[in-house]
């Protein structure tokens, strides 16, 4: 089966955006916050700075459904964490270079590190 992806022209407008809105899990409590999203051969991808409890990473595990919101719109998205090593080292390059400004230059090192790298969830459309 083919994994779904988003129509090029949202992830366009993902790419160009310095902020996501999201919204984690089907039936909880989250309101849209805003996030760091990359986008990699047409893929979007994110990681936590934080591993809270309550955080929207572990909502996202625990509840892999949710919601992004870009361009005025919401859409229903589905979280998987990511494993290849491979993609990991490309979400990294793709920080650098949407994030280059002096004063983001600690997050994009900060999320070079094992602990962050973990947290790298894929979004998908649902």
């Amino acid at each position: 089966m083919r994994t779904r992806r988003f129509a090029p022209r949202v992830a366009a407008a993902i790419d160009a955006s310095q902020i996501l809105g999201v919204r984690a899990g089907r039936a909880s409590d989250h309101r849209f916050i805003g996030i760091w999203a990359v986008v990699v051969g047409g893929r979007v991808f994110a990681r936590s700075w934080t591993r809270k409890p309550n955080g929207w990473y572990r909502t996202f595990l625990d509840d892999p459904l949710g919601a992004i919101a870009i361009s005025g719109r919401e859409v229903r998205v589905r979280a998987r964490p990511v494993r290849s090593e491979k993609i990991r080292d490309a979400i990294e390059r793709a920080y650098a270079e949407k994030y280059p400004t002096r004063g983001s230059q600690k997050f994009v090192r900060g999320f070079r590190g094992a602990r962050r790298r973990d947290t790298t969830l894929e979004f998908l459309p649902r």
